[in-house]
């Protein structure tokens, strides 16, 4: 494990909560980009890559101290499709991590790795690492079916999927691998498995509905995949509405023991008939509060969650 690794996982024991990133599709959108593809935000890895990296700052300026990459949908398979080698797609998974890497350094003045956070929105607000998004089978698919899980494939077959960008992602230096969306505990397992031996830390993040996984499975079966195994640094939940993730934090410390992750979307619903979203945020400072003081010790926002709202996060936790 690298040094910065092992600071990260010492922070994450030790220190205050730390702060995660928002939704980085919602940022690149909000920045002008078309984002309509299969590919999601991972087709700018290719085409334009300072658009990610403006997004990663915006949310280390926000006070983000964990930047999430741009990798959740970047797979062999995916580029592929678009005429990518394989030589090229590993590139523009090492990419992603070193995307995220130069913003994290840029905002917190030239050195990542646990600078405390300043002012929300100011100029080195003070992330000091970067999360190698890995994201489910079913993103690649482009299709939804990561919110079903069910592919109808083995946890091998999953396992090999999953390994070589693993390693990809690995070996570009990451402080954390996050094992993220996660809609059953089959993909579960092939992930760990793909996992090990890699050299980086994981956390394990399901996508929930109630106190179940999106495939009806338990969460405290879920969870309890992590808790013997040393390589899983936190155990929780993204991608699911607020009120979902308030008892699942509290499941996820009772069952692994772990520090736990937590970065739901926004609470607004999308409304497919009209396309748009619907409905107001539930995501705020008193959820916040509670998630810390069930164990959550990494707190952060998925969909529909901005810089803004990243600022108003790191406030909370520093001021409470």
């Amino acid at each position: 494990m690298s040094a910065r690794s092992t600071s990260f996982t010492a922070a994450l024991v030790e220190g205050p909560p730390l702060v995660l990133d928002g939704g980085l599709s919602n940022q690149l959108e909000a920045q002008g980009n078309d984002l309509a593809d299969d590919l999601w935000s991972a087709r700018l890895l290719a085409d334009d890559p300072g658009q990610i990296e403006a997004a990663h700052t915006a949310y280390a300026r926000a006070g983000a101290q964990v930047l999430i990459t741009s990798s959740y949908q970047a797979t062999y398979e995916g580029f592929a499709r678009r005429g990518v080698g394989r030589e090229e797609a590993t590139e523009l998974l090492r990419r992603s991590v070193r995307l995220a890497r130069s913003a994290a350094e840029e905002a917190g003045g030239g050195e990542a790795g646990g600078g405390e956070p300043g002012p929300a929105g100011a100029p080195g607000a003070g992330p000091g690492w970067v999360a190698a998004s890995v994201g489910p089978y079913g993103a690649m698919l482009a299709d939804g079916s990561e919110y079903r899980g069910r592919y109808g494939l083995s946890a091998e077959e999953l396992e090999r999927f999953h390994r070589p960008r693993i390693e990809a992602l690995a070996g570009a230096g990451p402080d954390v691998l996050a094992l993220e969306t996660v809609p059953d505990i089959d993909e579960a397992v092939a992930l760990l498995r793909a996992a090990e031996g890699c050299g980086v830390p994981v956390w394990l993040s399901y996508t929930v509905a109630g106190e179940a996984t999106r495939a009806g499975q338990p969460l405290s079966e879920a969870f309890a995949l992590a808790a013997g195994n040393d390589q899983v640094i936190a155990v929780g939940v993204n991608c699911c509405a607020p009120d979902d993730a308030d008892r699942a934090v509290e499941i996820a410390a009772d069952t692994t023991g772990k520090p736990v992750v937590v970065y739901p979307n926004s609470g607004e619903e999308w409304d497919a008939g009209a396309r748009g979203w619907r409905g107001r945020p539930t995501f705020g400072a008193p959820r916040v509060r509670a998630w810390r003081d069930a164990g959550a010790r990494l707190i952060g926002g998925c969909c529909r969650v901005g810089p803004d709202r990243i600022a108003e996060l790191s406030a909370v936790l520093r001021t409470s």
